[in-house]
């Protein structure tokens, strides 16, 4: 076998300091995005594949959503974790290049803010383009890649956001948060939206739906008003060619 991967390496190291920080409620971005984000997911009854499911949160949205949900994670600790809360009917330890599926299993793939963590986006998404069925659907959730280039002068909500450096590129980041006594480090690639759409373009898949989403205003903790006026996150529909020009 060859080395190990950034990314799993990363978050085999921070598992447990995950699982923590993405369990307390109403604690991180997600909470003042979840009922936007379960709207834009939708109902059904298929097949669905969470890639990179961490701890599960989300392949336990998509079990309430009425999917039959597989949670798959590079990482064991995070997929037995998962797998300890009930998040999904089926589980599996697969790196994200290689999944053990056949051709054309599952009508919906998820992929929630672990696109920027893996070191080969084109062969993952050639990956994922391989799992999906012929009219199945590709939902990206992707830390905004104009987010990971800039920041804000201030806490307040109406401080100014500079962008430093530039937008174009790809960059390794590394960096920690700490909020509520709880720390969570964090790591992966900050590349543009030019980069995904042409990865998702080269593996025979189409943009068929964008979202810049707000906070939830009833939700959202004032650390997170400044996100209301500078998009924290983009949401993204794909499906494969043929589908999305039929």
């Amino acid at each position: 076998m060859g080395p190990t991967p950034p990314d799993r390496e990363h978050w085999s190291r921070v598992a447990a300091e995950w699982t923590e920080w993405a369990r307390s409620p109403k604690h991180d971005a997600f909470w003042a995005y979840r009922e936007a984000f379960i709207a834009y997911l939708g109902r059904g009854s298929g097949n669905a594949l969470d890639v990179g499911c961490g701890e599960g949160r989300l392949s336990r949205e998509l079990k309430a959503l009425g999917y039959r949900v597989t949670a798959a994670d590079t990482v064991a600790e995070l997929v037995e974790t998962a797998r300890q809360a009930d998040s999904a009917h089926d589980y599996a330890v697969a790196d994200a290049r290689s999944l053990p599926f056949e051709d054309g299993s599952f009508d919906l793939v998820l992929a929630y803010n672990v696109l920027m963590d893996v070191e080969d986006l084109p062969a993952t998404l050639r990956e994922i383009r391989r799992v999906m069925r012929p009219r199945g659907h590709l939902v990206i959730s992707l830390v905004h890649p104009f987010r990971d280039r800039g920041s804000f002068t201030g806490p307040e909500p109406d401080a100014s956001f500079v962008l430093t450096g530039t937008y174009f590129g790809r960059q390794r980041f590394e960096g920690m948060e700490e909020r509520d006594g709880l720390r969570m480090h964090f790591a992966g690639w900050s590349q543009p939206l030019e980069a995904y759409a042409a990865a998702l373009e080269q593996a025979g898949l189409a943009i068929t739906s964008l979202r810049e989403p707000v906070p939830d205003p009833s939700s959202a903790r004032e650390h997170f008003k400044q996100w209301a006026r500078v998009p924290l996150f983009l949401w993204l529909k794909a499906s494969p060619l043929a589908q999305a020009s039929s």
